[in-house]
């Protein structure tokens, strides 16, 4: 075991009170697609970026409650279609 907990479905989001591994905080930064195909084929440019070699995460820190972080799995399942 190694400390993660469940896996996570890319693309989910949910609330934290520090880090999680295979999730990044949902702070609007802009992120290269070659690195986050699967994130990407997801989000598209829906929160920013060119498209062509960049996207963004959404911006959720005014969401979030005072002293907790909304993060956004780039690193697990991709989610299926049923």
């Amino acid at each position: 075991m190694d400390g993660r907990g469940r896996e996570c479905t890319i693309g989910e989001v949910w609330l934290v009170a520090g880090s999680v591994a295979g999730a990044t905080p949902a702070r609007g930064q802009i992120l290269p697609i070659n690195v986050n195909t699967a994130l990407f084929a997801l989000l598209g440019t829906l929160y920013g970026g060119d498209g062509r070699t960049t996207f963004a995460l959404p911006d959720l820190r005014q969401a979030a409650p005072n002293g907790l972080t909304y993060v956004i799995c780039t690193q697990g399942i991709f989610p299926s279609r049923l």
